[in-house]
């Protein structure tokens, strides 16, 4: 009896650890995601490139991504999640060393070429193992941090980089140093956590180019759509040309206002969502979809009027719908996931995620070439407002 007790002891050791380790690789690789955000118009200022070398460079990372989702979204079902998440954390680390020391725009694509790639497996397998980890006795709570850990590590990983900027003699070693040194560490700290993906027949299969829901989440998953869109367009915007736009339009100099936009609208999304967890998945998105809807408006009146406060307080009200609407999806599909198909689901989840989260940011890019950057901000933010007032509506109709 004490043989087994010990041994159900040291299963459930393993399993917190595991736990624990996937909720921080998730937050470190989104802080390595908004890091490099703030460094934008410091770039374009020493190698000399505009807003739509800004967003293609951004937007190479997010197809990259999705090109990584497309084919090894389900390996980690397959090979297991240890392998495919340390090789995702190594690549990471390459990916923010190379970043580190770009000093043209062809290696700033390398590293967020290698840093789509990680992060493609990652998201798949990390996520999967945070639903396989969940502690029994807090049922629900993966969906929680799968849902607070990204939006957590996008607000630290923006603001530590704006705050380094105007503090440190050398931000970019300051920043992106210990990025890579904790990606190796995780790299290794992996394989000591549980495998909870047993090796089965398929791998190679895997890899083709395949996008796939389980038919009887397929209609729940389409009515989710436009509240991932309009949350994760809002992000791509902000990733992209945040900083530009406060330094732009609302004359934020220093680059801690500029990491801040970004900061506080995942920081929000963070904390928003976390404190309405208990709430259920229906009033999460709806509450999501509409203070998404209804802070963009807000940030479109403080752009017209020139504020930069009231501009960071519409932030955070757009921000708590961003996380929000977000976990709220991710909160009604969990459930319905089979065990031995969570990979492949989080993998279309992140899919559609980071299609919004790309490609409206580079149809901007190109549009601010044309018609500037105020108007191209008018006319996003009016998309959003209409993709997210449509999935308050179909949400509340839905019992």
């Amino acid at each position: 009896m004490t043989a087994l007790t010990s041994a159900t002891a040291s299963t459930t050791r393993g399993a917190s650890y595991g736990f624990a380790l996937a909720i921080v690789s998730l937050t470190a690789m989104m802080a390595g995601a908004s890091a490099p955000s703030p460094f934008y118009p410091v770039l374009a200022a020493r190698i000399g490139f505009d807003a739509a070398v800004t967003t293609t460079v951004f937007a190479v990372y997010a197809l990259a991504l999705l090109a990584t989702l497309l084919t090894a979204g389900s390996l980690s079902d397959h090979v297991g999640r240890r392998p495919v998440a340390s090789v995702g954390l190594v690549l990471l680390a390459a990916s923010v060393f190379v970043f580190w020391n770009a000093d043209s725009t062809t290696l700033l694509v390398v590293a967020r070429l290698l840093q789509g790639v990680a992060s493609g497996l990652l998201l798949s397998s990390v996520s999967a193992a945070i639903a396989d980890l969940e502690p029994a006795s807090r049922p629900g709570s993966a969906a929680v941090w799968n849902a607070v850990a990204p939006m957590a590590g996008l607000a630290l990983g923006a603001l530590v980089a704006g705050v380094l900027l105007d503090a440190a003699s050398d931000a970019f070693a300051d920043v992106f140093a210990p990025l890579t040194a904790l990606y190796l560490l995780l790299a290794a700290l992996v394989w000591l956590a549980p495998e909870t993906a047993p090796r089965r027949p398929g791998a190679l299969a895997s890899l083709r180019f395949r996008v796939g829901v389980p038919r009887v989440m397929r209609p729940q998953f389409l009515r989710s759509v436009p509240a991932i869109f309009a949350g994760w367009a809002t992000g791509g915007l902000f990733l992209s040309l945040g900083a530009t736009i406060v330094h732009t339009e609302l004359g934020g100099v220093a680059h801690v206002w500029q990491g801040l936009s970004v900061g506080l609208l995942a920081g929000s999304g963070s904390l928003a969502a976390f404190l309405i967890r208990r709430r259920s998945a229906r009033t999460i998105t709806i509450y999501g979809t509409t203070a998404l809807a209804v802070g963009t408006v807000l940030m479109l009146i403080a752009l017209a009027a020139g504020s930069l406060p009231g501009y960071l307080a519409a932030v955070v009200v757009a921000g708590s719908g961003f996380g929000t609407a977000f976990f709220g999806v991710v909160r009604s599909l969990a459930p319905h996931i089979p065990a031995d198909q969570r990979a492949d689901v989080f993998a279309v989840l992140f899919l559609v995620s980071y299609v919004a989260f790309g490609l409206p940011a580079v149809i901007a890019g190109v549009l601010v070439q044309i018609v500037g950057l105020g108007p191209v901000v008018y006319g996003y933010g009016a998309v959003v407002v209409v993709l997210a007032g449509t999935a308050a509506v179909l949400r509340a109709r839905q019992a």
